[in-house]
C-alpha cells in the first residue's frame, strides 16, 4: 500500500511547511492564498505536490486535495500538525492489521482545552459516536471515497458560512455510504496550539451554527441531542448565555437549515 497526506493550509510557504510538519511521505499540500500556482519536489524518495488557490474555505481546500489524491490511503491533515517519526509505517501497518477497515481514526495529541477525543482501544465507529473526531484523525482508502463520491461540505468550517462541523458530516457520510470505520489506539502526531480560525467563544453564533450542524447531522434526533449537548456542557459553555437561550439559538439554526 501507498499513503499520501492531504494538507490544508493558509498563507504558508509549502516547502517550509513540509519541514515544520515533519512530512516523510507523499503529500498534496493545498495553500489558500491570494494567487494560483503549482510546484512539485522530491523529498526522501517521496513526492510532494503543492497547489496555491485564491479560493478560501477548509472544505473546499480538502476537496481540492481529495480530487487529486492518487495513493491507496489518504490521510487528512492541517498546517498545525507535526507528525511523529514513522507515522507512515504506523498507519499502513494498521490497515494491514485490519484489512476490513475502509477508514481508520488515529490519535493526534492535542492540548487539554482543545481535546475532543482520545482513543484508548480498538472499536467500530457508527453514526451515534462519530461527531467528535477531527479531520486530522482520518485515514481512508482513497478508492472508496472516489467510488462513493464522498466530499467535504462547503457550508461548515474555517472560511465557510457556518462554524466547524465539516469533519463530523464527512465521517457521517462515510458511514451512511457503507464504509467500515474503526478507531485505533495509535498516535501519529501532535497539534501545535494556534489561534482558532472559527472559534471566538460560546457566543450566539456558536450556538446558532451548532443548531444548523445538528439539523444536518442528526435529523429527527436533532432537538433532543441538542438539549443533551447543552446540559452536558453547561458548566463550560453556558456561563454567559443561559441553557434556555442557547437551546433557542440552536433551534433557530435548525429552522434556517430547514429553509
Amino acid at each position: 500500500m501507498t499513503l499520501q497526506l492531504l494538507v490544508s493550509a493558509v498563507n504558508k510557504e509549502p516547502r517550509e511547511l513540509a519541514r515544520q510538519m515533519h512530512i516523510t511521505s507523499d503529500a498534496i499540500v493545498i495553500i489558500q492564498c491570494g494567487e494560483n500556482g503549482y510546484e512539485e519536489w522530491g523529498q526522501d524518495g517521496h513526492t510532494i505536490r503543492a497547489y496555491r488557490f485564491q479560493e478560501k474555505g477548509v472544505g473546499l481546500s480538502r476537496n481540492n486535495a481529495l480530487l487529486r489524491a492518487d495513493r491507496d490511503i489518504s490521510v487528512f491533515s492541517d498546517e498545525d500538525i507535526v507528525y511523529a517519526e514513522g507515522y507512515e509505517q504506523k498507519i499502513l501497518a494498521a490497515f494491514e492489521k485490519y484489512p476490513a477497515a475502509d477508514m481508520l481514526l488515529f490519535n493526534v495529541d492535542v492540548c487539554e482545552e482543545r481535546r475532543t477525543y482520545h482513543i484508548d482501544s480498538f472499536g467500530r465507529v457508527g453514526q451515534h459516536n462519530c461527531g467528535r473526531y477531527p479531520a486530522y484523525s482520518f485515514a481512508v482508502r482513497t478508492a472508496k471515497l472516489h467510488q462513493k463520491n464522498i466530499t467535504f461540505s462547503l457550508l461548515f468550517g474555517g472560511g465557510a458560512k457556518y462554524s466547524n462541523g465539516e469533519d463530523s458530516l464527512f465521517i457521517r457520510d462515510c458511514i451512511r455510504k457503507g464504509l467500515k470505520v474503526y478507531k485505533v489506539p495509535v498516535t501519529i502526531g501532535e497539534e501545535i496550539p494556534r489561534p482558532s480560525t472559527w472559534f471566538h467563544g460560546y457566543n450566539e453564533k456558536f450556538f446558532f451554527d451548532r443548531g444548523v450542524l445538528y439539523y444536518y447531522l442528526y435529523g429527527f434526533w436533532k432537538k433532543p441531542l441538542a438539549l443533551r449537548f447543552l446540559l452536558k456542557n453547561k458548566a463550560k459553555m453556558c456561563t454567559e448565555i443561559s441553557v434556555k437561550k442557547a437551546y433557542a439559538l440552536m433551534k433557530q439554526g435548525m429552522r434556517e437549515a430547514a429553509g
